[in-house]
C-alpha cells in the first residue's frame, strides 16, 4: 500500500509541475522567495515526483534503503510544492505519506547491498572529475552549449548510476566448501534421478541445503535475481519446505527468485508457492532400449552412419579421470576448433570443466591418431546426459549423428534407461504453423536469433533421433519479473557476451596448474 500511495504521491507531483499554479499563490510566493526559487521548485518537483515512481517497486518489496530515500524524496517534494505554488493540498498529501512511512518503518526490513560503497565513490570521482574539467574549460573561455548539454546528459546517466548501486539488493559471491560439495556429490548420487542434477556440480553454483543436509537447490545471483538451477536434488519429502524456505530467505535479501528448467514433476510444489510456470521448451531424450535405425524416418541417420564407417572413422568411450595428457590436448585442440571466438556456454545443462569430475566420460570419434570430434556426458539415475558436443570443422557431415548413434548403442549394452540429448527452447513456437500474427511474429523472429543461438537447428537435429520430449519450465513469483530474470538468465547461460579474443581456450599447461 505504501508503494501504491508513494507512487501516487509521485503522480500528483508530475502533474503539479506541468499545470499552471493559482495567480494569487504564485504572487504571494514570488513576492516572499528569491527570484528564480520557484522555476527551480517546479522543476524538482517533477525531479522528485518521477523518482517517487520509480521507486515505488522497491518500497512494495520492502528494502531499507528505498525507505530511507523514500523519506527524503517526500519531504522534498512537499517542500518544492510550497516553494513554486503554496500548493499547500499536494504538500499535505506528502505529508502524510511521510506519517505512513514513519509509521511502518520497521517493516523495511531487506538490507542493502554492503559493496556499493567503492563502486559509489569511483561514481562520484568520474562525476567529480568530468564536473572539474567544465570548469577548467569555462576559466579558459571554451564553454559552450554543447559541453552544458554533454555535462547536463553525463550528471543524468551518473546520477541513474548511484541510485543503482544504492538501491540494487545483496549480492553474493559463489562459494563452495570441500564439504558442501561432498555432500551435493552423495546427494546427486543417490537422489539425482533428474537428468540435471549432476550439473549442480558446477564451480560457478551455491548451495541452500535444508535443515537435515539430506537435500538442496543449487542457485546463482545474478542482478538481484535467485537462479535456481533446475529440480531441487534429495529428499523428496523435504522438497517443499526447502524451496518455501529458500524463497523466504530470498525474500529477506530483496532477491527476485526464479526457477530455471524445472521439470513437470515439481510444478504442483512451485505453485502452491504462488510461483508461476512459463513453459521454457522441451528435453529431447531418448531410450536405447527403443531405439533403431529400421525404417525410413531415420533414413538420413543411417546413410550418416554408413558414410563415417566407410571413411574410417571408429568410436571409443573414455572415462575423464582415464585421460591421459595427450588425449586431452587433442580434445582442448577440438574444443578450441569448434567455439573459435565464442565463450564457453552454459549453466543449467553443461559442466564448466569437463575433465575435473572423474565420473563423467567421452564418446569419442576417431580416425587413426586423429580426434574428429566428442561428446561429453555426464551421469544420472535414470542413464546418461549430455553436455557438451564439439568436432572439427573439417570432418564429414554427419559425424554428431555417428557418435549419437554409437552411443545409444553402447548405453544400451549397459542397460542405461535414457540418453537426455538437448534441451530446445520455445519448441511449441518453433514447431507449430502460425495460428495468428503474433505467433507468426514471434516464430521469425526466433528465426533470427537461430542465427546466434541455433534455436530452430537443434530442433531439427534433435528430431531425427525421434526422442521423447519432456516438457521444461521457467517459474517465477511474478510476471513483472520476467523481463530482470531473462537478462539475467541469459547472463548466466553467457548468451550476451559478444565473441572475442577473451574467449579463446587457455593453454593446457594452464589448465593443469588451475
Amino acid at each position: 500500500m505504501l508503494g501504491w500511495a508513494a507512487a501516487a504521491v509521485g503522480a500528483t507531483g508530475i502533474y503539479s509541475a506541468l499545470t499552471p499554479e493559482f495567480a494569487n499563490r504564485s504572487d504571494f510566493v514570488r513576492g516572499v522567495l528569491p527570484p528564480g526559487v520557484p522555476g527551480a521548485a517546479r522543476i524538482a518537483a517533477l525531479t522528485f515526483g518521477l523518482t517517487l515512481i520509480w521507486l515505488s517497486r522497491s518500497l512494495a518489496l520492502r528494502r531499507r534503503r528505498a525507505w530511507q530515500l523514500g523519506v527524503a524524496l517526500v519531504v522534498g517534494l512537499a517542500i518544492a510544492h510550497l516553494a513554486k505554488g503554496l500548493d499547500v493540498e499536494e504538500a499535505s498529501l506528502s505529508l502524510l505519506v511521510l506519517a505512513a512511512l514513519f509509521r511502518f518503518r520497521r517493516r523495511f526490513d531487506v538490507p542493502g547491498d554492503p559493496l556499493f560503497v567503492r563502486p559509489l565513490v569511483v561514481t562520484g570521482l568520474a562525476f567529480s572529475t568530468t564536473a572539474a574539467l567544465v570548469v577548467v574549460l569555462d576559466l579558459r573561455g571554451f564553454r559552450g552549449d554543447r559541453i552544458e548539454d554533454v555535462l547536463a546528459a553525463l550528471s543524468l546517466v551518473l546520477g541513474a548510476q548511484a541510485l543503482h548501486l544504492w538501491m540494487r539488493p545483496i549480492s553474493q559471491r559463489v562459494r563452495q566448501s570441500a564439504e558442501e560439495r561432498r555432500v551435493v556429490r552423495k546427494l546427486v548420487r543417490s537422489h539425482g534421478d533428474d537428468s540435471l542434477a549432476f550439473f549442480s556440480l558446477r564451480r560457478d553454483k551455491s548451495y541452500f541445503f535444508s535443515p537435515t543436509r539430506r537435500s538442496f537447490v543449487a542457485y546463482k545471483v545474478v542482478g538481484g535475481c535467485a537462479l535456481v538451477s533446475g529440480d531441487p536434488v534429495g529428499d523428496k519429502a523435504e522438497l517443499p519446505q526447502l524451496l518455501a524456505e529458500f524463497q523466504r530467505v530470498c525474500h529477506t535479501r530483496g532477491w527476485r527468485l526464479a526457477l530455471l528448467s524445472v521439470s513437470s514433476e515439481l510444478l504442483p510444489t512451485v505453485r502452491s508457492l504462488g510461483l508461476r510456470a512459463i513453459k521454457l521448451g522441451d528435453e529431447a531424450v531418448v531410450r536405447p532400449a527403443g531405439f533403431s535405425l529400421e525404417g525410413r524416418a531415420i533414413r538420413k541417420v543411417r546413410q550418416s552412419v554408413t558414410r563415417l564407417e566407410r571413411e574410417g572413422y571408429r568410436f571409443r568411450v573414455v572415462a575423464a579421470g582415464d585421460i591421459d595428457a595427450p588425449l586431452r590436448q587433442e580434445l582442448e585442440c577440438v574444443s578450441a576448433a569448434w567455439r573459435g571466438s565464442n565463450v564457453e556456454r552454459g549453466f543449467s545443462m553443461a559442466m564448466d570443466d569437463q575433465f575435473r569430475e572423474p565420473e563423467t566420460f567421452f564418446a569419442i570419434a576417431e580416425r587413426g591418431d586423429t580426434v574428429g570430434g566428442f561428446l561429453h556426458l555426464v551421469p544420472s539415475g535414470r542413464g546418461f546426459s549430455l553436455g557438451a558436443m564439439r568436432r572439427r570443422r573439417d570432418t564429414p557431415n554427419g559425424l554428431m549423428e555417428f557418435l549419437i548413434v554409437e552411443l545409444l548403442g553402447w548405453a544400451k549394452e549397459r542397460d542405461a534407461d535414457e540418453i537426455s540429448l538437448n534441451f530446445c527452447v520455445f519448441t511449441d513456437l518453433l514447431a507449430e504453423t502460425p495460428r495468428n500474427r503474433l505467433v507468426a511474429v514471434a516464430r521469425a523472429f526466433l528465426r533470427v536469433g537461430d542465427r546466434l543461438f541455433q534455436l530452430e537447428r537443434l530442433l531439427v537435429f534433435s528430431r531425427k533421433f525421434a526422442p521423447e520430449w519432456r516438457p521444461r519450465y521457467l517459474c517465477v513469483e511474478r510476471l513483472s519479473d520476467l523481463l530482470l530474470v531473462g537478462f539475467a538468465y541469459l547472463r548466466v547461460e553467457s548468451l550476451l557476451t559478444p565473441p572475442g579474443p577473451w574467449a579463446r581456450q587457455r593453454p593446457l599447461s594452464l589448465a593443469r596448474r588451475e
